[in-house]
């Protein structure tokens, strides 16, 4: 797998019940942090990985991921007439020229696997990528953490999954890898264990929402079986190349992972942005400085 990714797939069909209920009537990919939908930062992030197709896979429910990247004309009307130059451009390109978007529904929720493998239509037989934009992934000057998995899966061939490290005594949250050896920020996976006890945990190397996958996959997926929880499980399909003689490596990306699928993920999110944003980062320490201020006060 020496070809470099072109497309990006956005499983964003889930109902984001953690949210409730903000998220009754907008999806947990439009949440934002500061003024910008976590959606647009996985999107930059595949984009500024060479990606120039973006294939979201929703359900027949969810219409504002789509609307959010289609032409709003009375809004941009409005703000043209008022002469909001900058919040127009904003509005007008959420995506670059070269860029276009499909959207491909999943009928029925049955598991990350199948959301994947409801794209294999559109990607056909190249390597692809796959982001869950709950993973906020933020390299402050640096490349993105998508665009050093694809620069490894081209040179290597190999297929990328991003990993970090976690406590041992959280590894029940996560999918470990087995790795064999690891060498600057990669080693080669042996296995994938979903969940285990931290006893029982072959590494501390925490599998997170970024795939750089081979077209092969969608074989795989199509004869895996339901999985855990009566899911068609993505795990259990690159188990299964690996097992056939396929190569994935590990990859510890550089960069800072906000879990945005839950709340602290999220605040943590949006007080890190809010810190280093342009114009309101010294507004907003001191507003966190005055509030930590009276929290102290009331505890003594």
């Amino acid at each position: 797998m020496t070809r470099r990714i072109r497309k990006a797939v956005f499983p964003v069909a889930g109902l984001g019940t953690r949210f409730l209920p903000a998220t009754k009537t907008v999806p947990k990919e439009m949440l934002p942090v500061i003024d910008r939908p976590l959606i647009q930062y996985a999107v930059d992030e595949a984009i500024d990985a060479g990606c120039d197709t973006l294939v979201f896979i929703t359900n027949r429910y969810k219409h504002a991921v789509a609307d959010y990247f289609d032409k709003a004309y009375e809004l941009e009307d409005k703000l043209e007439r008022a002469g909001k130059h900058e919040q127009l451009e904003m509005v007008r390109n959420p995506l670059p020229a070269h860029v276009r978007a499909i959207f491909v529904t999943q009928p029925e929720a049955l598991g990350l696997g199948h959301a994947v493998l409801c794209a294999k239509e559109v990607v056909g037989d190249e390597p692809f990528a796959v982001l869950l934009p709950d993973d906020l992934i933020w390299n402050r000057g640096g490349a993105s953490a998508l665009k050093q998995m694809a620069d490894h899966a081209e040179a290597s061939g190999a297929g990328v999954i991003a990993v970090q490290n976690v406590p041992r005594d959280k590894t029940s949250s996560y999918g470990i890898v087995d790795i064999e050896g690891f060498s600057d920020r990669h080693g080669a996976i042996r296995n994938m264990v979903e969940k285990p006890r931290p006893e029982d945990a072959p590494s501390t190397l925490a599998v997170v929402g970024r795939y750089v996958l081979p077209p092969e996959i969608f074989a795989s997926l199509e004869n895996t079986g339901r999985g855990s929880g009566g899911e068609i499980q993505l795990t259990d399909a690159i188990a299964d190349l690996i097992a056939r003689g396929g190569r994935f490596d590990a990859y510890r990306f550089q960069g800072t992972r906000f879990d945005c699928g839950a709340h602290i993920g999220l605040i943590e999110a949006t007080i890190r942005f809010a810190l280093d944003h342009e114009t309101l980062s010294e507004a907003a320490r001191e507003s966190m400085q005055r509030a930590l201020d009276e929290l102290g006060v009331a505890e003594n």
